[in-house]
């Protein structure tokens, strides 16, 4: 490790040495690593370090290597490190978070010294789930958007999540679907345009959560209260709809047949906790009003996705009879008519 990285790490949490440091992941297109450092002397035995590192250009897993895409990851990185830094400490049990112990930021390198959510009890990743983990993960979806809800956004992204519209004119050129390719950006206004917002994760798949171990939740008698799931990965939240995380949530873990047949239940289980959150905050807001708006909102933030990944990926086994469904009523709907 770099001598002033690691100055930077024990000067955060107070250690006195790293006694070891294990790679957790790449990020995307090779634009550094998430390392694990164990640490000894200090209030912390392990914290999260994510060193982005900027190339020239990425070596993109899909072949989407362009200028703007280079650009957009810069910019990503940006954001999360101003989330963390300015955001973060707002969000209680409710939608835990890793914490920030340092930001240091250079023309082509940023590092972040996070918390180990590991060390903090969610050490468990899952990469399928049954019906109470889903539920953890809307819950901590409604505390999240509850929380942030009427957010200006300030120093994020202006609308959140990485397939927004603006930001892939490219993945909208290849599309060859052109009833959606027409669609877009009616499709798009008509989520920025709701009046009601709040801030999105804009990334709020299944791997992005990590878990509580079930005996530990199962054997407190403090079970409801405590924090099923904890997310990380802040690179595009931003202002949008709340859709836009449950919709893309929801597509990340279930097939079609799910997505259809759970539609109905996963809504009223988030609208659920949704409205208790606001209550619970005292929030002063028309929850009625709020719900009517973002339930129909649903299928077009479904549509919105569907969009970027139809034009990104064709072969994307996300790409199916229920989302030509949904995105066929969201297109009808808008007064356009499927070729």
């Amino acid at each position: 490790m770099q001598p002033a990285i690691a100055q930077i790490v024990l000067s955060a949490t107070g250690a006195q040495t790293i006694n070891n440091s294990t790679v957790i992941q790449s990020l995307w297109s090779g634009y550094g690593q998430i390392i694990r450092l164990e640490l000894s002397g200090g209030a912390h035995t392990s914290v999260i370090l994510k060193h982005i590192q900027l190339p020239d250009s990425g070596d993109h897993p899909r072949g989407w290597n362009t200028g703007l895409s280079h650009q957009r990851k810069i910019r990503s990185y940006q954001i999360e490190a101003h989330w963390y830094q300015h955001y973060a400490s707002h969000c209680t049990s409710d939608c835990a978070v890793p914490v920030c112990l340092a930001v240091d930021s250079s023309a082509n390198e940023t590092v972040l010294v996070l918390t180990d959510l590991d060390a903090a009890g969610f050490d468990v990743r899952k990469d399928s789930v049954g019906i109470q983990d889903i539920h953890a993960c809307l819950d901590w979806l409604a505390g999240f958007h509850a929380t942030f809800l009427n957010s200006n956004a300030e120093g994020l992204w202006e609308c959140g999540t990485y397939w927004h519209l603006d930001t892939r004119p490219d993945e909208l050129a290849a599309l060859s679907d052109y009833a959606l390719q027409k669609a877009a950006l009616l499709i798009d206004q008509k989520l920025q345009q709701c009046r009601y917002q709040t801030l999105v994760h804009g990334d709020a798949k299944l791997a992005n959560f990590c878990f509580q171990p079930a005996n530990s939740i199962r054997d407190s008698v403090l079970a409801d209260k405590l924090p099923r799931v904890a997310a990380v990965d802040f690179q595009y939240v931003g202002r949008g709809c709340g859709m836009k995380d449950v919709a893309y949530f929801i597509g990340s873990c279930l097939n079609e047949e799910e997505c259809e047949a759970m539609e109905s239940h996963l809504l009223d289980y988030y609208f659920s906790a949704l409205t208790s959150q606001i209550a619970q905050k005292k929030i002063s807001v028309n929850t009625a009003e709020l719900e009517d708006e973002w339930r129909e909102l649903y299928p077009v933030a479904w549509a919105d996705f569907y969009r970027f990944i139809k034009g990104w990926s064709p072969g994307h086994w996300k790409i199916n009879s229920y989302s030509e469904k949904l995105t066929k009523r969201v297109i009808e709907g808008l007064g356009l008519q499927q070729p």
